[in-house]
């Protein structure tokens, strides 16, 4: 049961809904999920990067490509929410298309690691909610690598070395969930998002305008 429903007479700044896992724990089908459904309104944050564009990408849904000059720019200029260097290239989060969404009390859903999550959170607390994804096990989290059948064994066993150290990072995440039957797992993720809009903090001043107007009735 998906239960996202705030009342939207009470106005509200939207949250952004930030999703982390180690490779094979299920976040990108999550996201997906999150995503498609359309009672959940949520906007995907889609990043920057200098690496070069796959023949399978689209510029501004997958990434927004862009050069190495564009990027210095922008980090320098405090525009970047979060930022890394991966293997060469540069990937990083705007902050304006986002800041526009909340502007409009409208969510967004970020899928990046703990190293972003943290630059995200020191910038602004007071939007972020962060949730991290485990997996029920180590043997089940190599399984599910392994029916990929997209990297050969040592990647995997570098991906499993890497998913232990991302999981020690788990309390640094205000929510931590199990992904041990998926569909389970996006209903909480569904009840997490509910409770986080309703929020009085996020609330405060549409309800500060209904209660002097519930006050004033006779």
């Amino acid at each position: 049961m998906i239960c996202a429903r705030y009342d939207a007479g009470l106005s509200r700044r939207g949250l952004m809904l930030i999703l982390s896992s180690p490779s094979g724990a299920g976040k990108t089908t999550l996201t997906r999920m999150l995503l498609q459904t359309k009672d959940l309104d949520l906007t995907l944050s889609i990043s920057v990067t200098t690496r070069p564009r796959r023949s399978s990408e689209v510029d501004g849904i997958h990434y927004r490509f862009i050069d190495r000059k564009q990027f210095e720019a922008m980090r320098d200029a405090g525009d970047l929410l979060e930022w890394a260097e991966v293997h060469g290239n540069f990937y990083g989060t705007p902050r304006e298309p986002v800041e526009k969404v909340l502007a409009q009390g409208r969510d967004v859903l970020f899928d990046i690691d703990y190293q972003g999550t943290q630059q995200v959170k020191q910038k602004t607390a007071e939007d972020v909610v962060t949730i991290f994804i485990l997996p029920p096990s180590m043997k089940e989290l190599r399984a599910r690598l392994e029916r990929r059948a997209e990297d050969p064994p040592e990647i995997i066993a570098k991906r499993l070395d890497n998913a232990r150290n991302e999981i020690r990072r788990w309390t640094q995440y205000d929510y931590v969930l199990v992904n041990g039957d998926l569909q389970n797992t996006f209903d909480d993720l569904s009840s997490i998002l509910t409770a986080e809009r309703l929020r009085a903090g996020r609330l405060n001043e549409g309800i500060a305008a209904f209660v002097e107007k519930l006050l004033a009735e006779r």
